[in-house]
């Protein structure tokens, strides 16, 4: 089966893989002991905008045994430190069009954390060579957990790739990071991310901790005692995923209420960090792919 993309679309996949790459390379250069985390994800925040984009999900950065989904709150004061093992995920959006990238940065000062974020680079790398319409998708997480164990280390299984589609961050297929048998196949004309987790643990990441990322799954049932002017504003986002910082305009004790209810409601999910053991390092490289009438286009290169 095969996609269609008109140009429109490629065009603003193109803008967006192009600003998630500079705002990734801005934060590589940014990442340093002694600077706030919180800084460093408005600061791509605000850097997308100057440059024409809109955030595709919250900047998150995440630290070592945190493999993923670590957004600052908006009075978050934890620091990058010497020893730590740090993830940047970024999501850039175009008219809805969105680009997802991440990358890892070593804070140690001996670089002990190098070897572990190569082999999550290479896993990428092996990946996307393989990428070609028809590929099951177990083969790309066959090439992902070779190359993460031959280095010495282990892919995070319970973490997969995605397709990406207009004002959706997930959609199928699941791209594993590991092998698996069966599955579906990568598309002609589809756009999706690949993202290999290499780790020092076994590979298993469990939910933990308070939830600062949130997503609007449906109109809420029932809006009576709900702020109007706060609901017009999370529902601007048009179901991507929100943090707290955003609604700062806002009274705080009146946004905690209104994502409480809307949670209960089964309107809101929240997305808690995403852990691996304490003590286990994890490290992340991750493109957006177009599979495009020329082949392979790597649009957050």
């Amino acid at each position: 089966m095969t996609q269609t993309l008109d140009s429109h679309a490629i065009e603003c996949w193109r803008k967006a893989g192009m600003i998630a790459a500079q705002c990734r390379q801005w934060a590589r250069e940014a990442i340093r002991p002694g600077v706030k985390v919180r800084s460093v994800l408005e600061g791509v925040e605000a850097l997308m905008r100057e440059e024409g984009g809109l955030p595709g999900f919250p900047a998150q950065s995440s630290r070592n045994h945190i493999a993923a989904h670590y957004c600052s709150s908006p009075t978050d004061e934890i620091q990058y430190e010497v020893g730590d093992c740090v993830k940047v995920d970024i999501g850039v959006h175009v008219d809805g069009y969105i680009a997802d990238t991440a990358t890892s940065v070593d804070l140690s000062s001996d670089g002990r954390w190098q070897g572990l974020i190569t082999a999550s680079a290479d896993a990428l790398a092996a990946a996307i060579d393989l990428a070609e319409p028809g590929l099951p998708v177990g083969r790309i997480g066959a090439a992902v957990e070779r190359t993460i164990t031959e280095a010495g280390f282990e892919p995070v299984r319970n973490l997969t790739g995605h397709g990406l589609a207009r004002w959706k961050v997930h959609t199928p297929p699941q791209i594993p990071n590991y092998a698996e048998s069966g599955g579906e196949r990568l598309q002609a004309g589809s756009v999706f991310a690949i993202e290999p987790f290499s780790c020092t643990g076994r590979g298993i990441i469990q939910e933990r901790g308070r939830a600062e990322v949130f997503m609007m799954v449906r109109p809420p049932s029932r809006a009576r005692g709900l702020d109007r002017e706060l609901l017009k504003a999370i529902g601007s986002w048009r179901g991507l995923p929100i943090a707290r910082r955003y609604f700062s305009e806002f009274d705080s004790a009146l946004l905690e209420d209104t994502l409480t209810k809307l949670a209960r409601q089964g309107a809101l999910m929240r997305f808690q960090p995403l852990t691996e053991k304490e003590g286990v390092m994890v490290a992340q490289t991750e493109h957006t792919l177009y599979l495009g009438p020329d082949g392979v286009e790597v649009l957050t290169a």
